[in-house]
């Protein structure tokens, strides 16, 4: 009663509304610059349930904005050391961490253990993996992004609302730019950070206006506010809905033509009028640089048929051989023949290379 008082004073929340947030269970991706406050607030107001997702570790170069963290968490994971942080914020609470990437393989599962959705990311790929996992299991997902001075708040996939898709169909081809190339003002991520925390608390608590159809865009420059309308896109959702079998990796590869859509790089680098495709995420690594190689994440092949030569015989490789098959599978099934899936894994495909053009 008295560490939730000043909620439990305000007649729209009282004791039912502060039972609500007690019982919410919400998942943060990202223990960054937005994911700082966002956890910080919503662990404060009573969370119940909180689960942090995120594989990196801090740097010295976070402390400007990444308020929970301090020079004695540096080389921690950012998910455990959150989680050290505000369990002394608040000890009534369950606060669970993941130390690990965020991927296709574990975001449905993750996902259908929380209520609420909260994207604290900074790059395009996990933006677009984060809002297919939440129309999939049919969570909420709350927006936050920052550009400089500038930043943006929404709330997708609410009530049957419009998702991150019908704002940006396709994602950008400059996968990688974020606040470490372009530089952010220190003080923004606490700012927008804390909107995303607000409208989780509106949504769990069912009060005020949710920010669902619309996109906040705030100025840290001038102080103005933009509100502009997002029409939702079926179509859109529709086709993350007919590849959730692939976004789960539990599709079988019944349209590999078995063995016969297989090949070893001994064999793939004689072929004639080739294309080497990468469907990894960008971020992962190593990269193959010894061949030409285009890269077209799983997740987003369907986006980005426009990068595949059909005029030429498609040699797709991944990590493991796994994702191959299922690009295989994928591809076949739009039509576009003369596909095959690398069998090695990326190490051996990349030692093999060096062997061959040292």
């Amino acid at each position: 009663m008295n560490r939730y008082s000043r909620h439990i004073s305000l007649k729209e929340i009282g004791q039912t509304g502060q039972n609500k947030l007690s019982n919410a269970k919400v998942l943060v991706v990202g223990a960054g610059g937005l994911g700082c406050p966002i956890l910080q607030y919503l662990t404060a107001a009573g969370i119940g349930t909180i689960g942090i997702i995120d594989f990196d570790t801090v740097e010295v170069s976070n402390l400007q904005r990444q308020v929970l963290f301090g020079t004695s968490s540096l080389g921690k994971n950012k998910a455990e050391a959150a989680k050290t942080r505000l369990q002394d914020l608040n000890d009534t609470i369950t606060i669970t961490a993941y130390p690990e990437r965020l991927t296709h393989k574990n975001a449905i599962d993750l996902f259908n253990q929380y209520d609420i959705i909260v994207d604290g990311t900074d790059n395009f790929e996990t933006r677009y993996l984060i809002n297919d996992a939440s129309i999939i299991t049919n969570k909420p997902l709350v927006f936050g992004a920052i550009y400089k001075f500038e930043g943006q708040v929404s709330v997708f996939n609410y009530n049957n609302g419009p998702s991150y898709r019908c704002l940006f169909k396709k994602q950008p081809q400059n996968n990688t730019l974020n606040c470490s190339e372009v530089g952010v003002l220190g003080i923004l991520p606490g700012i927008i950070g804390t909107m995303q925390a607000n409208e989780v608390l509106k949504i769990v608590l069912d009060i005020g206006n949710v920010l669902s159809g619309k996109v906040l865009v705030y100025n840290a420059l001038t102080l103005q506010n933009m509100v502009l309308k997002i029409n939702k896109s079926e179509e859109e959702i529709d086709k993350v809905l007919r590849e959730r079998d692939f976004f789960t990796s539990k599709n079988t590869i019944a349209n590999c033509n078995s063995e016969t859509n297989i090949i070893s790089i001994k064999t793939a680098i004689k072929k004639d009028s080739i294309q080497f495709i990468d469907v990894r995420e960008i971020h992962e690594l190593p990269k193959i640089e010894i061949i030409k190689v285009t890269s077209i994440p799983l997740s987003d092949l369907e986006h980005q048929l426009d990068k595949i030569e059909l005029n030429k015989e498609k040699l797709i490789f991944c990590q493991s051989g796994k994702r191959s098959k299922q690009a295989i599978s994928l591809l076949n099934q739009l039509k576009i023949t003369n596909c095959y899936a690398i069998k090695e894994s990326i190490s051996d495909i990349e030692k093999y290379l060096k062997e061959v053009y040292k």
